[in-house]
Order: structure tokens, then sequence, then C-alpha cells
């Protein structure tokens, strides 16, 4: 069941044991993650030094599935881009709320700018 849909901020508080880590550590069993996000994470960790298949095996460890963007979440992350350029939402932010909407799921995330969209589709916290 895919109930949450990990933005890169929320799976990069779990890996690096931030505030709100356990948070969605609890409920990662009902998550995914996008690949433009995960591809975000794995900027960030191989900017800061860590090899690609240390990280590849702990997010493997997570059991995290992980999907595709597609042409349909490509044109709903630009079409996003009206609603959201206000709040400074990146492309990535977009994707993850593109398939958030297309699963009738929540977007999980750190970002606190998150909070006031009104797009129609939901959005946690995780702190």
């Amino acid at each position: 069941m895919n109930d949450l849909v990990l933005d890169a901020s929320a799976l990069i508080a779990l890996l690096r044991r931030e505030p709100g880590a356990e948070r969605v550590a609890d409920r990662l069993a009902l998550a995914v993650i996008g690949t433009v996000n995960l591809a975000e994470v794995v900027s960030k960790f191989v900017r800061d030094g860590l090899p690609i298949d240390g990280l590849r095996d702990i997010i493997d460890e997570l059991d995290l599935e992980i999907l595709p963007f597609d042409e349909w979440l490509a044109y709903r992350a630009g079409e996003l881009r009206i609603a959201t350029r206000h709040h400074g939402l990146s492309l990535g932010d977009r994707a993850c709320l593109a398939l958030a909407e297309r699963l009738g799921a929540t977007a999980v995330t750190a970002d606190r700018a998150w909070a006031a969209l009104d797009v129609g589709i939901e959005v946690e916290l995780i702190r």
C-alpha cells in the first residue's frame, strides 16, 4: 500500500537521523519515493563523500519502493509550477507532489514551505 510519498528531505532526515527521522521510520512500510527525489538524495550524499555503492546498500536495506518519473508526472510537475512558484518549490518538490497526487497519497517532507500549499494534495511535515 502506498499511503505516503517521501520527498528527498524526508529520506535525508531518516538517513542522517535528523529531527523527524522517527516519524519517517515508523511509517516507512507505507512509503514510496520517486526517482527524481531519489536522485536528489544521492546527489547530497555523494557530494558529502559517501560512496555510491555504500549509499545504494543503505537504501536497499530500507526496502523502499522506488517509482519511475514518467511522462504524466513530468507534465503534472511542470503544471504545478504556477501554483507553487511563490513558495519556492523545486522540480524535485513538484515531482513528489505529482506522484502523491497520482497515488492518492500524502506527500511527506521536512520543508515547511509546503504547509502553505493549496494544490489539493495532502502534505505532512515531519518536523
